[in-house]
């Protein structure tokens, strides 16, 4: 039995596991960075089709440029957290090296969380575009930085599990993984309060809104800009 001196200096089991597993999620992750964030289709996906999509609703808006930053940053956030996974995943799966994550000395979890953490990190630097164009050519002001920041990291990384849970559909084509995933993400934007309020629709609108992550996620966006929110989110 080992003595307390022996043991004074060892750390405790379930600390070097954590640390084990996290090591682990990282290099997943990283190993993501490097392969997925400059191809093709994530770059479509995460940031062309957004902003498209985005300026298509507020051209014919008669509102100033500033005032559409946030609705901008919330559907960046949606599309590029949640187009990593749906990407890399089912490519892997193809090549054959994602049997070598699995077969990994590593839990599930953190397989998990290193395939969100990549677009988790993927759509804050994405974002940050946006953020700084609304500052810098639109001098719009955050009255609320703090709840910004935490808004942005939350949205993110809800929408990257989104992209990682819709990746583990057993197949091969990345086209399939994206078709389910957009009939997902297609109707979140119109019913979320990023282009129409949320108190201008119908009533079974607003109530359908409650069940959107987006909805929240744009609203506390808005109320770091604006100080306006329609969950009563001035306590923060």
């Amino acid at each position: 039995m080992p003595s307390t001196e022996e043991g004074a200096g060892e750390s405790p089991q379930w600390f070097t596991q954590i640390a084990h597993e996290l090591s682990a999620a990282w290099a997943i992750s990283r190993k993501d960075m490097i392969t997925y964030y400059i191809k093709p289709n994530i770059i479509v996906s995460g940031i062309l089709f957004p902003l498209f999509m985005f300026l298509a609703f507020a051209v014919g808006k008669n509102a100033p440029p500033g005032t559409l930053i946030p609705g901008l940053i919330a559907i960046t956030l949606l599309f590029s957290a949640s187009s990593i996974e749906p990407v890399s995943i089912p490519i892997e799966r193809r090549v054959k090296t994602f049997d070598r994550l699995l077969a990994a000395p590593i839990s599930l979890h953190s397989l998990v969380f290193g395939e969100s953490v990549s677009g988790f990190l993927y759509s804050l630097g994405i974002a940050c575009l946006p953020l700084a164009l609304g500052i810098i050519l639109f001098a719009t002001p955050i009255e609320h930085a703090p709840v910004l920041l935490i808004a942005m990291v939350l949205t993110a990384f809800c929408f990257a599990t989104l992209g990682t849970l819709f990746a583990a559909y057993p197949t091969e084509n990345v086209g399939e993984v994206m078709s389910m995933l957009n009939t997902v993400r297609l109707p979140l934007i119109f019913i979320s309060g990023v282009f129409i309020p949320i108190s201008e629709i119908p009533q079974i609108g607003q109530e359908i809104a409650l069940l959107s992550p987006l909805t929240y996620g744009n609203d506390m966006i808005s109320y770091a800009y604006t100080g306006v929110s329609l969950y009563s989110l001035n306590f923060l």
